[in-house]
C-alpha cells in the first residue's frame, strides 16, 4: 500500500491511485513487489530537521529514504521536501509535476538498492528515472 501524508506543509495535486499503480509496476519490472511506503511530504525546514536527526547531516535535501525493504518486498518511509522540488523545478525549467514525479520514483529506485553516491550509479539512476517516467502515462 502506498500512503501520501504531509509534515509542515500541504498535499500536492496528484492522484494517488494512479501514482500506487505506477510505483508498483516500476517495483515489478526490477522483481520487487510493493509493500507499505509513505510518502511524507514537508518543508525544507522539516527535512532539514530530518536529515540531522537520522542522519547527522545538516543541510537540504529533496529526499530522504528510509528503507525497510525485505528480499522481495518493497516498504519504507520516503521523505520528500516540495520547497526542494520547487526550486529544483525552476532551476531546471521544468514544471514542478514532472520533477515530483522523477522524486517520487527515485526513492522507490532506492528501495529497489539502486544507490546514487558516484557519477556511475548517479547516472544509472538516472537512466532509471527516465525509463519509470516514460511508462507513467500508461497509469494517469
Amino acid at each position: 500500500m502506498v500512503r501520501f501524508v504531509t509534515d509542515d506543509t500541504q498535499m500536492p495535486a496528484l492522484n494517488a491511485s494512479s501514482v500506487e499503480r505506477w510505483i508498483c509496476a516500476v517495483a515489478a519490472t526490477y522483481g520487487f513487489n510493493t509493500g507499505d511506503i509513505t510518502y511524507i511530504f514537508c518543508s525544507d525546514k522539516r527535512i532539514l530537521e530530518v536529515n540531522r536527526q537520522f542522519l547527522e547531516h545538516d543541510y537540504y535535501t529533496d529526499i530522504i529514504t528510509f528503507d525497510y525493504s525485505t528480499a522481495s518486498r518493497i516498504s519504507g518511509d520516503i521523505y520528500i521536501s516540495l520547497d526542494t522540488v520547487t526550486s529544483n523545478a525552476k532551476e531546471l525549467g521544468i514544471p514542478f509535476i514532472e520533477e515530483l514525479y522523477r522524486i517520487l520514483i527515485h526513492g522507490v529506485l532506492h528501495l529497489t538498492g539502486q544507490g546514487d553516491k558516484t557519477p556511475e550509479t548517479k547516472a544509472v539512476m538516472t537512466a532509471k528515472e527516465d525509463a519509470a517516467l516514460a511508462i507513467l502515462p500508461l497509469y494517469r
